[in-house]
């Protein structure tokens, strides 16, 4: 006869990691962790795989409990990401902020917003880079406006229809002998079955 399975070492679901990363939300909202401990704990909880993993991030958060009726959560104001002679990327449902602000010094950072958590009709985004590459990933109903980024010794290259959208993404700051990619997914479409690059497979109906 089979042992019972230890409760910490169940499987989780999207759905439960989405939760924890909206209790996180609460938590910096209440001034319980600052924003570089939101972005750890969330990294943490969205790659978790058993529940012993993902109450990690919430063990020493007292009194944040789930209400149904509770008002929808928002993302911090303003998250810095830094990558220096290192290589930083995000991607699947992780939460952005109003304000964006990436810092790379001769490193690579490569941000996928086609699945990520998007609470504003607007989020802005401000480089700052000196000898690295950022690569930026958006859905095709996304609006992208990147006139106020200054090149020096670098190149900007969007390869994004010039069209409106929501949510409309603005992009400023300076980049310094580096360079700026802006696009979407590739598709290639095997009957019913639809491939995108960066890697997801999904079923047409």
């Amino acid at each position: 006869m089979n042992s019972p399975v230890d409760p910490k070492n169940l499987r989780v679901s999207d759905a439960e990691r989405e939760h924890v990363v909206e209790v996180l939300q609460k938590a910096i909202g209440k001034g319980l962790i600052s924003l570089d401990e939101f972005s750890e704990r969330t990294d943490t909880a969205l790659a978790a795989k058993t529940r012993g993993e993902l109450n990690s991030v919430l063990v020493d958060l007292p009194g944040l409990v789930h209400a149904e009726n509770a008002p929808a959560a928002t993302a911090p104001p303003q998250i810095e990401l830094r990558s220096t002679m290192s290589s930083l990327k995000r991607s699947g449902p992780w939460v952005v902020p109003q304000r964006l602000l990436i810092r790379s010094r001769m490193g690579s950072t490569e941000l996928d917003f086609t699945d990520a958590v998007i609470n504003t009709r607007q989020v802005e985004i401000e480089l700052d880079v000196a000898g690295g590459s950022v690569e930026l990933l958006f859905a095709e109903n996304a609006g992208v406006t990147s006139s106020g980024v200054t090149m020096t010794m670098g190149k900007l290259e969007d390869k994004r229809p010039k069209e409106s959208g929501t949510p409309q993404f603005v992009i400023k700051g300076a980049v310094r002998a580096g360079s700026v990619e802006i696009r979407r997914p590739k598709y290639v479409r095997i009957g019913a079955m639809v491939l995108r690059f960066p890697w997801k497979v999904s079923w047409e109906r």
